[in-house]
This record gives C-alpha cells, sequence and structure tokens, in this order.
C-alpha cells in the first residue's frame, strides 16, 4: 500500500470515528436544561402561575417523569406538578397551578426532579425567579367567562385581594 494511500485511509477513518463518536449517547450530563422562566400574569381571568421551558440536550429513557415543585408566594405548602416527560418532546413546559400574592423583586424557589420510570433521580435543577411585576396590578375577579370570553356579569370586581398576602 502507498504512503499516500495509507494517509488517506487513516484519515477517512478518523473522521468516521469522529462521526460515531459524536452520535452515540455517552450517558453523561445533564438530560435537559432551562430554556425560559417567566410569571404569566393573565389579566382576562385574573389568574398568575409560574411558567418553564425546558430543551432537550440528550435522550430521555422512556417512562421519564418531571417533578416541579414551586414555592407558595401566599405562604404555606408548596405547589408539586408531576408530569410524564415523552421521549420525542424536544421543549417540555411545566406550569404551576394559579398562584396568589406574587411581589415584584423577590425571590421564588423552584426545583425540579427528573426521575426515570423506577423513580431513580436522573437530574435535579434548582432556580429562583423573580417577578418584575407585583401581583396587585391584577383585578380580584376575572374580567371574561366562559369558553367565549364574555364579559363578566359581575361588575363589582371588588378591591384587590393583595391585602391578604403576608408582608
Amino acid at each position: 500500500m502507498s504512503r499516500a494511500r495509507s494517509s488517506r485511509l487513516l484519515v477517512s477513518l478518523a473522521i468516521i470515528a469522529g462521526l460515531l463518536g459524536g452520535c452515540r449517547d455517552a450517558g453523561e450530563g445533564d438530560y435537559v436544561n432551562v430554556t425560559g422562566k417567566i410569571f404569566v400574569f393573565n389579566y382576562r381571568i385574573a389568574q398568575a402561575t409560574y411558567l418553564l421551558t425546558l430543551g432537550k440536550l440528550r435522550p430521555l429513557p422512556d417512562g421519564a417523569i418531571l417533578e416541579a415543585t414551586f414555592e407558595n408566594p401566599a405562604g404555606g405548602t408548596p405547589f408539586v406538578v408531576r408530569q410524564k416527560i415523552w421521549p420525542m418532546m424536544e421543549k417540555i413546559t411545566v406550569e404551576s397551578p394559579p398562584i396568589k400574592c406574587v411581589k415584584a423583586n423577590r425571590e421564588y424557589k423552584v426545583s425540579m426532579r427528573l426521575e426515570d420510570a423506577s423513580g431513580k433521580i436522573l437530574q435535579i435543577i434548582e432556580r429562583k425567579m423573580i417577578s418584575d411585576v407585583d401581583q396587585s396590578v391584577m383585578p380580584d375577579k376575572p374580567l371574561v367567562v366562559g369558553p367565549f370570553y364574555d364579559p363578566n356579569p359581575d361588575k363589582g370586581l371588588g378591591e384587590n385581594s393583595s391585602a391578604a398576602c403576608p408582608a
């Protein structure tokens, strides 16, 4: 075999090995990362929630579960949301139940656990979320009701319930 031919063969093998190495899952590192986090204030229905978006970094095992724990801004028991993660999902969103008493410029803790089907923890993510808007800007009652967003017949929207929130 000529020297030039053996050099081309070695270069070709190195390229193939590099491509194959880049395609396989080494089984190390994070499965997901946080790509977005925000407080959603839906003034139409007088409701606020936490909303996080996660991006997949590598394939997830079948039956994976995401458990998110959200600090309760009103105090008391944190909110816990568990949801199945489908292997084909590229983007994952997790939203809290409705929350009350969000204060502007205050940190709220969110933690997420990614588990496999047997409950083994694959990854833990902890974040702090800060709202730049205070929930006192929200109406006390929905402005609209029903599936067609009809105006709320209860015109007396009352005073804002933020007075019942912890300081």
